[in-house]
């Protein structure tokens, strides 16, 4: 467990999510105080307890005007923003702060309503960060988001042989995952060929290899371990964390094919002391079917180069597989209202409690899992963060 100089360790004693999927009659301050009030619950501890907020994506002055809105006076907060991995990097710094002594009790909370506000127009869908900085030599090209991930897809592709239907494969048991699970946005079979044969986004992603586009909220409280009585729920550990930044333009990117999570995830895993092969599921951010199976590869799942073998085997399934991944759906199938590495500490924590239900995780003997992994990137491939869990 992670313990700091006052020997203190940190458990994850609350989650929950706020309603999610379609969700066209609140704002994103309601998703946030939705989601911080049932995590509160699902703890069973006090408010009053909370002196330590994290949030970022909402307000000019994130996350100074979502604790107000909460109600909450924070002595320590963190507004740290690099995109989906905000999450993951959030709670290394929330655990840090509890170890040290700095916090008792750290909220992290999230809310979008993404979907509902390009419905309403109040927003257009974006296609780029902004053409500012290092982005001004690649906006006016065309180059957008997508595109970059596909590029970034295309380059293992030629590097490694890896195939289109491979990458199919992910999103195939993504929603084979998302199929058990009642709150997913989407829960209908796919198969391979309806995957290749959809619309082209870009090449070589159809629609299906990228994520789904909805509303929700999420929140996580983290608290030192002498408050873990008091709780109406069974702790989950952090056991070690990773953080890592890459680059911004992809011209400063030197490999195509390694993602960020090749040092966060190392770091997380030497710092809990425990290996790759021993997560019994993992959690990882899939805005487009690529993430997954590379970072499947810069976790230490399997060698360079074998994502796409070791997806097409069916190994990330809840039913049958060898590692489930994305055990809810994941963003290419149950929700993601943008910042999604919230949404994957909530699931990693509900498997780990047993809380699955149809999509529960168990080995071969039919035990709970004790060990698992969450790891959000941000950004394109530009910031990984990693965090190792595990129960009594």
């Amino acid at each position: 467990m992670m313990a700091g100089p006052n020997g203190r360790d940190v458990a994850i004693v609350g989650v929950a999510l706020s309603d999610c999927g379609r969700v066209d009659d609140a704002t994103p301050y309601a998703l946030h105080a939705q989601a911080a009030r049932r995590a509160l619950t699902d703890s069973g501890l006090d408010r009053g307890l909370v002196d330590g907020f994290a949030s970022a994506g909402t307000g000019t002055l994130a996350p100074v005007e979502v604790a107000e809105y909460l109600g909450l006076r924070p002595t320590w907060v963190d507004s740290t923003s690099v995109g989906g991995s905000t999450w993951e990097v959030m709670a290394a710094h929330a655990a840090d702060a509890i170890a040290a002594g700095h916090a008792n009790a750290v909220l992290l909370v999230y809310g979008s309503t993404a979907r509902a506000d390009i419905r309403a127009g109040r927003r257009t869908g974006n296609l780029s960060f902004g053409a500012r900085g290092p982005l001004q030599f690649e906006v006016p090209y065309g180059h957008t988001l997508v595109s970059k991930y596909a590029m970034a897809a295309r380059r293992h592709m030629i590097e490694y042989g890896t195939t289109i239907e491979q990458l199919a494969e992910v999103a195939v048991q993504a929603r084979a995952n998302a199929a058990l699970n009642p709150e997913a946005m989407f829960r209908e079979p796919v198969t391979v060929d309806e995957v290749l044969s959809g619309p082209m986004i870009a090449d070589p992603f159809t629609k299906l290899h990228c994520c789904l586009r909805s509303d929700g909220g999420a929140a996580v409280l983290l608290t030192a371990a002498e408050y873990v009585r008091d709780c109406r729920t069974a702790p989950v550990w952090i056991l070690g964390t990773g953080e890592h930044v890459s680059h911004a333009s992809m011209s400063e990117w030197d490999d195509f094919t390694v993602s960020p999570a090749a040092v966060s995830g190392r770091l997380a895993f030497r710092r809990a002391g425990v290996r790759p092969q021993e997560m019994d599921f993992a959690e990882i951010y899939d805005a487009f079917t690529y993430m997954t199976l590379v970072t499947l590869e810069d976790l230490g799942f399997c060698a360079k180069g074998e994502g796409g073998a070791f997806a097409e085997k069916g190994r990330l399934r809840v039913e049958g597989g060898e590692l489930p991944v994305n055990t809810d759906g994941g963003g290419l199938s149950a929700q993601h209202p943008g910042m999604r590495g919230l949404f994957l500490l909530v699931e990693a924590v509900r498997q780990l409690r047993g809380e699955g239900g149809p999509r529960q995780v168990r080995g071969a003997d039919g035990d709970l899992p004790r060990l698992g992994v969450a790891s959000g990137t941000g950004g394109w491939f530009c910031s990984a963060g990693t965090v190792v869990l595990g129960r009594d």
